[in-house]
């Protein structure tokens, strides 16, 4: 467990991520796939579901003992509530309600991160979309992991702790890689969240809000779910930045392992992504990928040529606009 990981650096490249090139080629051959674009009528109603189970659960654990609270925290509340960010992931392409009505998806998304308990869906946003304009960009992507996680988590077993504090890196990433003033409606988005705690907290107790809270970050963190972090970019094979997944939790995750395509595609909710994949076969097919998260993030900890250096990044020129 103390074998040191052979990585130093990330990768650099020299090259412009190959989504748009190919996004304009399958374009040029299946044009058909523009009809798949636009938002998912479906999308806001099992998010409203999901928002109502939750609260279902907040009443059923608040009388629980804590020994059952705990344990319906990590076999229940930690997957719906990571499934509840990649609705918000969905959210912020606006596939609840289109392009034409941008600020109800603004705060439809604020509502998908009541159970959540962390207000963090309006930065969320700002952030994802730098990310898909700019993968890997140096100071402007902040889903590379910082030098310090790249020059500390260089054990198996310090990788190990770094899957488990997850969330707390993508929460102080930002902070070091990009900070951007903050908003209005990232104040609101506080706002709201706090109020709801405090309310949830008043008319439930304390297990309740241990629940939502916990449940975000254990799902975040050491959870099958959350190999998707894992997945989507961390350079498994020289020469690749991007990976998608094809198993069964697509169906918990709103297909966001669907990852190439959804890269290529980012404006095609999640639930028409395979047909992206069908319709463009041969574009996908040859293409590495994963048939489970539990093996990545199990590869990812024993495989001593993998760490958080393992992704590739590019410095920007040009004229790099932000959200």
């Amino acid at each position: 467990m103390g074998n040191r990981v052979a990585r130093e650096d990330y990768e650099w490249v020299y090259t412009d991520q190959p989504h748009a090139d190919r996004r304009k080629d399958i374009l040029a051959k299946y044009p058909e796939i523009k009809t798949l674009m636009g938002p998912d009528p479906r999308l806001k109603w099992i998010v409203c579901m999901m928002v109502i189970i939750q609260f279902l659960a907040f009443y059923l654990v608040k009388d629980l003992d804590w020994k059952w609270v705990l344990f319906w925290t990590y076999a229940f509340g930690s997957c719906i509530n990571h499934s509840m960010t990649l609705a918000i992931h969905e959210i912020s392409h606006n596939t609840a309600f289109g392009n034409n009505r941008a600020m109800w998806n603004r705060w439809f998304a604020m509502f998908a991160n009541l159970p959540i308990g962390l207000p963090y869906s309006a930065s969320f946003k700002r952030y994802h979309l730098d990310h898909h304009r700019y993968l890997g960009g140096d100071g402007v992507d902040v889903d590379i992991p910082t030098e310090f996680e790249g020059w500390f988590f260089c054990t198996r077993f310090r990788k190990f702790v770094w899957i488990i504090l997850q969330p707390l890196f993508y929460a102080i990433r930002p902070l070091c890689i990009n900070p951007k003033p903050i908003t209005s409606l990232e104040l609101a988005n506080v706002a709201v969240q706090l109020s709801f705690n405090v309310a949830l907290y008043w008319l439930c107790g304390a297990k309740p809000v241990v629940y939502m809270m916990a449940g975000s970050l254990l799902g975040m963190g050491l959870h099958p779910i959350s190999g998707h972090f894992i997945a989507e970019h961390y350079m498994f094979l020289k020469g690749h930045e991007t990976y998608s997944y094809y198993g069964s939790l697509n169906l918990l995750t709103f297909n966001v392992g669907y990852h190439n395509e959804h890269h290529d595609f980012p404006s095609i909710p999640g639930r028409r992504l395979p047909m992206v994949k069908k319709i463009a076969s041969e574009y996908y097919d040859d293409l590495p990928h994963y048939t489970s998260w539990v093996k990545v993030l199990y590869d990812f900890i024993m495989d001593d040529q993998l760490s958080p250096y393992s992704r590739v990044k590019r410095r920007l020129t040009g004229d790099v606009k932000q959200e």
